[in-house]
């Protein structure tokens, strides 16, 4: 099987497709998900068979409305409707006890089930068009980088989905915040993502950040969000996460480097690494550029065929946090404090 690549003009193909019960590439603004039908939990299947993701991780399930929420779930506290009302459609998935609709391999074998009102107008679209809600992680085989633009998704996917949409590069380029709701004034933010822990203080008496966000969980831990358990997001190099500024990140890896590793760093830091004789690759030098490029950088390091990475550690506030929870991961939790 060869993969189609479909335009925005498409989209009707594309929802044929989803409504037979197969699984299509579909652009959001956080990354591109693997979309299916989130009733059909043999298209549910699909998805977890072309990943090759565990069938206890559950699946963000995406809506095009508000109104289309209610039934996925038992009740919706006054709390989750103001963080929807808030912050939807966006790049945030919140965890309610799931109702009779939605299958229990949709929802990873849980008693619950995330949702989302994606931003993207594709996205919205190819919901709309297909006239059911829509199962979608990310795009990418389970493991490696997640997609952030169609040839990325392609370069996982061709031969094992028939198609993808084409909605250009994403902009947020991590994946949704999801948090659930501890009781009627506090979130727990089970992932991090673009909607920030201070973000949500806005709308949250209490907001706290689970510790697995930032630590290993244990592998017989039963999870409630995608990106909990699982090594996730690792290019084929070992990765290693550095903690530090500059000087003393130059000082820990010159060492480490050979002909076939590289530093991942801030853009402006490149410059340095390079005068140092390391091989250097910019990633941004905000939190919002460094979440847009994270994933692609990744992908770029394979394509350069290199073997072992340092990757110099962003803040854990605002969006840092959440590129700083993906790279933790795809470091396998190998971090290196230099200071």
């Amino acid at each position: 099987m060869k993969t189609q690549l479909l335009n925005e003009h498409q989209i009707d193909e594309a929802a044929s497709l989803l409504q037979a019960g197969e699984a299509v590439g579909m652009p959001t603004e956080t990354v591109y998900g693997l979309a299916c039908d989130a009733f059909q939990p043999d298209a549910v299947r699909k998805v977890f068979a072309a990943k090759g993701r565990p069938a206890d991780n559950p699946l963000i399930v995406h809506i095009a409305a508000l109104s289309e929420w209610a039934p996925l779930v038992q009740s919706i506290p006054p709390l989750a409707m103001r963080l929807a009302q808030r912050f939807w459609p966006g790049p945030l998935t919140i965890i309610l006890p799931r109702s009779e609709r939605i299958p229990a391999v949709t929802a990873g074998g849980l008693d619950s089930v995330g949702v989302r009102f994606p931003a993207h107008p594709i996205a919205q679209a190819m919901i709309r068009a297909a006239g059911v809600p829509l199962a979608a992680p990310s795009g990418n085989r389970s493991g490696s980088p997640s997609p952030t633009t169609s040839a990325h998704m392609m370069a996982d996917m061709d031969g094992r989905i028939p198609a993808i949409v084409e909605g250009g590069a994403c902009l947020c380029g991590v994946e949704s915040t999801v948090l659930a709701l501890d009781d009627a004034q506090t979130v727990r933010i089970l992932r991090p993502g673009f909607v920030t822990p201070e973000q949500l203080s806005e709308v949250a008496e209490n907001v706290i950040v689970d510790p697995a966000v930032l630590a290993q969980l244990d592998p017989n831990a039963v999870v409630r969000s995608p990106g909990m358990k699982y090594k996730h997001y690792a290019p084929k190099a070992e990765v290693m996460l550095v903690n530090g500024d500059l000087p003393h990140f130059l000082k820990a890896v010159q060492s480490r480097c050979d002909s076939g590793s590289a530093v991942l760093v801030f853009d402006a830091d490149t410059a340095a690494c390079e005068q140092a004789g390391i091989r250097a690759i910019g990633y941004g030098d905000t939190d919002e550029e460094r979440a847009a490029q994270i994933f692609a950088r990744l992908r770029e390091l394979d394509e350069c065929g290199i073997q072992q990475v340092y990757v110099r550690a962003p803040r854990t506030d605002g969006v840092g946090l959440a590129v700083y929870n993906r790279l933790i991961r795809a470091a396998g939790f190998r971090i290196l404090n230099a200071d």
